[in-house]
């Protein structure tokens, strides 16, 4: 099972693949014993619907895993946005929530530690990104715009050249119409060649924008706290070349695994703890 899993939903290479093998090999031999093992989830298109909450089935599935084995969260958002998600309570229903990638860190409630974005890159490199990034959305050609194109964060920058206060339908719009015109993704091109000297990583996630972060600030960063750890499992559904999960996904410490939907990764943690 585990090794035609890997093959037919892993976009990696043939060296990951065996990696991968490898390593859930070895991790299905030691399955009786999970008190080294920790279970880490993406959020949106993997726990919930895209910006939607988390239904009742999988808030009470994820609490019956932690029955079983430490379980994290890993998502890009803030730890707002995370908790509108996946409740109020997130913060202590999860042994470890990892909002902006792991840059604002807590385990069992407590805060491990933030980082800032405006420390890293300074007041006057800030300015000079934010600027171009304005006057390049404000002359994109696209259906529609609205608000708030760009969110900044502790430790990141979220853009959106449509505009994070559209509607529902219009991000789903959005969504399509940028499959077809890779919109976020040339705009990433532009911002790579231009701030080259500032060692940004850019990633692209959910239905409408796209992370600015300096180099190792990705998921991967999470890591560093999970030392204690010997297994890492992670779940996550953008874990493409440029897709926000796709470093952790491809990280030597990880067991990567690609789902599709929430109901998808209930069937796959299903198969690997329940079964």
């Amino acid at each position: 099972y585990y090794y035609i899993y890997s093959y037919e939903h892993s976009p990696t290479t043939t060296q990951t693949l065996r990696r991968n093998v490898s390593k859930v090999n070895e991790t299905s031999r030691n399955m009786a014993s999970t008190d080294k093992t920790i279970v880490l989830f993406d959020v949106d298109g993997t726990l919930t619907v895209p910006r939607k909450t988390a239904e009742p089935e999988m808030m009470e599935f994820l609490q019956k895993l932690r029955k079983v084995v430490t379980i994290g969260i890993v998502g890009g958002s803030d730890l707002v946005k995370i908790q509108e998600q996946l409740g109020s309570n997130a913060k202590t229903e999860f042994d470890y929530l990892f909002a902006e990638n792991g840059l604002d860190a807590l385990k069992n409630g407590e805060l491990l530690a933030v980082q800032s974005l405006k420390a890293a890159l300074g007041e006057d490199n800030l300015k000079k990104l934010i600027n171009f990034i304005l006057h390049y959305i404000a002359d994109m050609d696209i259906p529609i715009k609205r608000g708030t194109f760009i969110e900044f964060r502790n430790g990141m920058m979220n853009v959106s050249p449509i505009g994070r206060n559209c509607s529902q339908e219009e991000r789903d719009d959005f969504e399509k119409y940028d499959e077809g015109t890779e919109v976020r993704a040339k705009f990433v091109s532009v911002l790579k060649e231009k701030f080259a000297d500032l060692k940004l990583n850019y990633s692209i996630g959910g239905q409408i924008s796209f992370d600015v972060f300096p180099e190792g600030w990705d998921k991967t960063y999470c890591l560093r706290f999970l030392d204690e750890f010997k297994t890492v499992h992670f779940f996550g559904d953008k874990t493409y070349k440029g897709g926000n999960d796709h470093e952790i996904f491809e990280s030597e410490r990880t067991i990567g695994h690609t789902v599709t939907s929430w109901q998808d990764t209930m069937e796959k943690v299903t198969e690997i703890f329940f079964k």
